[in-house]
């Protein structure tokens, strides 16, 4: 991995880090004026703070690279105000904040594989897989008669996580869901 980038290298995806905080860049523009030296206006995610920020740069400017690294890790439990990871690879637990988890903390299970990234070997962030199973911990029953299918009511998951599912799902049933919408996709069998 190269230590800088040149405004050549730009893309969606490069992980740099300005002032020493890491950054993920979620957009790039590439801006020619009629006179001058051509923009790169670029969009960056800061991946300690979940904040974006606008920059733009010169054509022949570079950017430091980040010592960002992503792997598998597996979700093992939570403990007080934590949550604690293990490397697939090489068993290193790692130990996230509520904060630093975010949203996601509710469709954490035991066992769940999920994408760690660390930065200079501390986690900063964690991300689920897009879908998850998981079962009806309560569903009010669906009322009589009601037969549109569009109709919606809120379930609680094994997880603790509320959604809307559609009228039909009962208590016990396992559903796929969408971890980056929180929304409800089909009605499944229980995972192997």
């Amino acid at each position: 991995m190269p230590s800088t980038y040149n405004t050549s290298d730009f893309r969606k995806g490069l992980k740099i880090q300005i002032d020493g905080i890491p950054y993920l860049m979620v957009e790039m523009n590439f801006r020619k004026p009629g006179k001058g030296t051509a923009l790169y206006e670029c969009k960056l995610k800061n991946l300690l703070r979940n904040t974006v920020v606008d920059r733009t740069y010169r054509a022949g400017q570079t950017l430091e690279a980040a010592d960002v690294t992503e792997f598998t890790a597996q979700y093992l439990y939570r403990q007080a105000d934590g949550f604690v990871f293990m490397n697939n690879m090489d068993y290193e637990q790692y130990e996230l904040t509520e904060e630093q988890v975010g949203d996601y903390a509710k469709f954490l299970k035991e066992g769940l594989d999920c994408q760690l990234m660390t930065f200079n070997d501390q986690p900063i962030a964690v991300t689920p897989p897009n879908h998850v199973v998981l079962q009806v911990e309560y569903a009010e029953p669906a009322a009589k008669g009601n037969t549109a299918t569009n109709v919606q009511k809120p379930v609680k998951l094994e997880t603790g996580a509320e959604i809307l599912a559609p009228a039909f799902i009962n208590t016990g049933d396992w559903l796929r869901v969408d971890t980056r919408t929180a929304e409800y996709i089909e009605r499944t069998n229980a995972p192997e």
